[in-house]
C-alpha cells in the first residue's frame, strides 16, 4: 500500500445548516425544493437523483437521511492535488463517523452526522486540521 508523502493540514469549516441526503427516481425532475437554499448539490445516474439539500426544505414522504452537517474545505482547492479528501476521510474513518462527500471545482465538501459532530470534530483536530464555525 502507497503511503502519502505528507498529510495535508487543512482549515474546515462547520456550517450551520441542517441537511438532508434525498433518493429520487432516475428519471424524476429536480424538485423546487430542492434549490430553495442557498446550497444543494444534484447528481444524477442511471440508477437514481440524489439530492443534497436543507433539511427543512424536504417533504416528509421523501425518502432522506436527515440530520447532516457540512464541513466545507477552505479553498480553492488545485485539481490535480492528490490526498485532500483521504486527510480527512481517514481521521472520520478511524474515529467510525460516517460520512458523505460532495466535490465542486474549487473545493470539497464532507457532511457528517449531526450526532456525531463533536466526535468528529475532535478526530479532525486530533489529525492536524482546524476547525471554524461558520454561517
Amino acid at each position: 500500500m502507497m503511503k502519502l508523502a505528507r498529510a495535508h493540514r487543512l482549515r474546515l469549516v462547520l456550517m450551520d445548516d441542517n441537511m438532508a441526503i434525498c433518493r429520487l427516481g432516475a428519471r424524476d425532475i429536480p424538485p423546487a425544493w430542492s434549490m430553495a437554499g442557498r446550497w444543494w448539490s444534484l447528481t444524477r445516474t442511471a440508477d437514481e437523483l440524489s439530492i443534497v439539500c436543507l433539511e427543512s426544505a424536504v417533504p416528509r414522504d421523501v425518502a432522506a437521511s436527515r440530520g447532516w452537517r457540512r464541513l466545507r474545505f477552505e479553498g480553492p482547492l488545485p485539481l490535480d492535488q492528490t490526498g485532500i479528501l483521504a486527510s480527512v476521510t481517514g481521521p472520520l474513518a478511524e474515529a467510525r463517523v460516517s460520512l458523505f462527500a460532495v466535490g465542486t471545482y474549487d473545493t470539497d465538501y464532507v457532511l457528517i452526522p449531526d450526532a456525531q459532530r463533536t466526535v468528529a470534530i475532535a478526530a479532525l483536530e486530533a489529525a492536524g486540521h482546524t476547525i471554524s464555525v461558520g454561517a
